[in-house]
């Protein structure tokens, strides 16, 4: 592959094994990248920041490993190091223009990369022997194994350094509000129909709950990413992969993060699969199960204001409707419901894809990373917002969830234990039937003396 630096403006020609093509003069990029820009106009959506950054990370620490093991002389190695630095900030992003949907290994991305570490290398040493993506920045390497863990690296990364916080935040703002609204009793319901009372923080304190044990899900889940294809090459073997690669590029990955990495200990289930991202995922959408649930409950708490049942006030955001005044609604919830929604889909994409691995290779591997990082971006992104504009801003309607627990036929559970099953239930129907609340039909019937009636239906009581 034959080489020229940049220049500011027009085209410059390029050369590699497949003959010459010429590339934007401004452009980092090499002929390889440019084929996958001819090749793949697919959707317009580029890989994500974090998957970028992870990519830069990796070729850094190859640099560091192959200058340790003499594969590449000290200095060229600063060089690729300093590119591959800028990579990894996001100073070099606008060089990264390939389509997230190509070729199944991901092999255009790696060499976009390859491609334009060289040339941003070549500029920042000045005059010098060239610096060659394969021979060079590729050097140890393949598509094969670069890619598979670079998908590992980001979603960890992305997990714990956007999502486990978010999800951590919104649990604490739902307890919170939990604590709030612990006095505040109403009506249980299941199947949607009535059912015994609980307290307005019973409830939420679920909800928080809920989210406690899905960033639980998601820590362990992320640990299965730890383990790193890095040294297999191109089917496994470590073919052109020095001994002890692997370990010096992996220990400089663990240094740089802050987590521990580890080589895989088989390398064709670490190329072959992609089961370690499906079980993630499978815990993202869990999460986004949680998700949809508590922002489902959370909008009917809420319905209303007047005609439905209102038991729960949301801030006020934005105007409902173009024709109704005065309208408002659930805006936050619902972006949340339509998240899971995305996450879900998202899971079932990454399902096929890893099924669809043939032999040494998964070859859905851009799908793979382009949905799992999407829905990790998704729910981070909503469960702050449900944190911090929905949440943490809730009101109880105290004197409506009375009115509304009063009105309650099941009350009549409490009855049950002194006056048998049969009597408290004809004692609900016939409240029902007459639009009374079953109090008042107690008392007409004397069922029990007042003050033991009151007492068992006391709903502080029956929480």
């Amino acid at each position: 592959m034959s080489q020229q630096p940049p220049t500011a403006t027009g085209t410059r020609i390029e050369r590699d094994s497949m003959g010459e093509l010429a590339v934007p003069a401004e452009s980092l990029w090499g002929a390889s990248t440019q084929r996958a820009i001819e090749n793949f106009p697919v959707s317009g959506e580029r890989f994500p920041r974090r998957f970028l950054e992870a990519l830069g990370w990796v070729k850094e620490a190859a640099a560091v490993a192959n200058a340790e093991l003499g594969v590449l002389p000290p200095e060229l190695a600063g060089w690729i190091r300093r590119a591959a630095d800028e990579v990894a900030a996001g100073s070099l992003d606008a060089h990264f223009p390939l389509d997230v949907f190509q070729t199944g290994s991901g092999t255009s991305t790696n060499m976009n990369a390859n491609e334009v570490i060289a040339n941003r290398a070549m500029q920042l040493r000045g005059a010098g022997a060239r610096i060659h993506p394969n021979d060079h920045v590729n050097a140890s390497q393949s598509s094969n194994d670069v890619i598979p863990t670079v998908i590992h690296l980001a979603a960890r990364e992305a997990v714990h350094r956007d999502l486990l916080p978010a999800l951590g935040a919104l649990r604490a703002a739902l307890g919170e509000r939990a604590r709030a609204f612990e006095g505040v009793v109403k009506a249980g319901r299941t199947h949607l129909m009535d059912a015994t009372p609980v307290t307005l923080g019973q409830e939420l304190g679920g909800f928080a709950r809920q989210v406690e044990l899905a960033r639980e899900r998601v820590l362990r889940a992320a640990e299965g990413l730890a383990e790193l294809a890095l040294g297999g090459t191109a089917v496994g073997t470590g073919l052109n992969c020095p001994a002890g690669f692997a370990a010096r590029a992996i220990a400089r990955l663990s240094e740089r993060s802050g987590r521990a990495y580890r080589e895989a200990s088989d390398h064709f289930e670490a190329q072959g699969a992609r089961d370690a991202a499906v079980e993630l995922s499978g815990a993202l959408r869990s999460a986004a199960v949680s998700l949809f649930k508590i922002a489902s409950d959370v909008r009917l708490l809420a319905s209303g204001p007047r005609t439905a049942i209102g038991e729960l006030r949301l801030p006020a955001l934005q105007p409902g409707s173009s024709i109704m005044p005065g309208k408002v609604n659930p805006v936050i919830p619902e972006v949340v419901t339509q998240v899971a929604a995305q996450v879900i889909g998202n899971d079932a994409a990454i399902a096929v894809g890893a099924l669809a691995g043939q032999l040494e290779l998964n070859t859905f591997m851009p799908l793979i990373a382009r949905n799992l990082l999407e829905s990790i971006r998704l729910l981070t992104s909503a469960s702050t917002l449900f944190a911090e504009r929905c949440i943490a801003g809730l009101e109880a309607d105290a004197p409506r969830a009375a009115a509304l627990v009063e009105q309650s036929l099941m009350l009549a559970t409490a009855l049950a234990p002194r006056i048998g099953y049969d009597a408290a239930a004809a004692l609900a129907k016939q409240a029902h039937a007459t639009g009374r609340t079953l109090r008042e039909v107690a008392r007409e019937q004397r069922v029990l003396p007042d003050p033991e009636l009151d007492a068992l239906l006391d709903p502080t009581r029956q929480v």
